[in-house]
């Protein structure tokens, strides 16, 4: 796999003339786009309105001991509010040409020694310890970067994170919401979310063509001992049709087959000898009907009832991943 470039960026980049001619001449037809750069090959939109900048940095609370990850900073309408309140600033950008209008912005400041910015992949990254995360998030990213910050350890305090906002309405949705889904389950097993405010898509250049959010993520601490492959390998199941019942979902193509073979492998390793009196699909059956979610609705159940489901299917050696 390869990896992210780490180095700090310290020098402007110079676009060959060639280069340069093209991208005027693009900016002067483009109308709506970012006059600087063409920021939608990145999926990202540059928030603009200091107001909303300012309130974004405000919910993170930071505190001057913090270190703060920021992804996707842009051109640094949000980097320059974070740099005036906590200790140090790692920058996660893709963009090269971004990454020097930053270093730009802060050069020959004393901001300057807060600041590192690297330049790559987020979801490739290797990142350091942080306390709070702050991002206007390109949209092509945002379950990578939701789950990368999930999975990061240690801990982190809070993450203050925009995104579109059905995305970020599917994060904070509640079981019998028509919203509440596998990926809603899977943060909240992990982390507290809760909206944070609505972001109205003029607030942007270019503008992007859905409105936006901005979310809290507070992971809970200590985390769930909980293995993610296998909560979210039940969620796969159930809340492919979240409105038909949990034992109509068990019988769609496939599924048996899939975790036959899992309970196979599973009684192998274990030495436990398998009844040849009993079905697969019986014994599937019967957990679900001794759990009493074989007529339940996905769209209904909560991760406690999630979680019931799944440790009733390992207790007898049916596992998801």
């Amino acid at each position: 796999m390869p990896r992210a470039t780490s180095d700090r960026f310290t020098r402007a980049h110079q676009p060959s003339a060639k280069q340069k001619a093209s991208s005027e001449a693009s900016g002067s037809s483009a109308g709506g786009r970012n006059p600087i750069f063409n920021t939608e090959r990145f999926g990202q939109h540059i928030l603009k309105n200091p107001q909303t900048a300012q309130s974004i940095v405000d919910a993170a609370n930071l505190r001057p001991s913090d270190k703060v990850l920021e992804v996707g900073p842009g051109t640094g309408n949000l980097t320059v509010r974070i740099l005036e309140k906590a200790k140090h600033v790692t920058a996660v950008e893709m963009d090269p040409r971004m990454a020097a209008e930053l270093t730009k912005r802060v050069q020959g400041k004393p901001e300057q020694r807060k600041l590192e910015i690297i330049i790559g992949d987020f979801v490739k990254a290797d990142l350091p310890y942080f306390d709070v995360c702050i991002s206007n998030t390109p949209y092509q990213i945002s379950s990578p970067l939701v789950f990368r910050l999930l999975s990061h350890r240690p801990l982190f305090r809070v993450a203050i994170l925009m995104f579109q906002r059905e995305f970020a309405t599917r994060l904070v949705a509640t079981p019998g919401s028509a919203l509440w889904s596998r990926l809603s389950a899977n943060v909240q097993l992990y982390a507290k979310v809760d909206m944070v405010m609505h972001v109205n898509k003029n607030n942007f250049r270019p503008p992007p063509k859905v409105e936006s959010s901005v979310v809290r993520i507070v992971p809970r601490d200590p985390p769930p001992p909980v293995e993610f492959a296998e909560f979210d390998g039940l969620g796969r199941i159930i809340f492919t049709r979240r409105n038909k019942t949990v034992h109509a979902n068990f019988q769609a193509k496939g599924v048996m087959e899939m975790l036959e073979s899992n309970w196979k492998t599973w009684a192998s390793v274990n030495d436990v000898m398998i009844d040849d009196d009993t079905t697969f699909k019986k014994k599937v059956e019967e957990v679900l009907d001794e759990t009493g979610f074989s007529e339940s609705r996905a769209a209904k159940m909560d991760i406690n009832d999630l979680l019931k489901l799944l440790s009733a299917f390992h207790d007898v050696g049916i596992h998801f991943a």
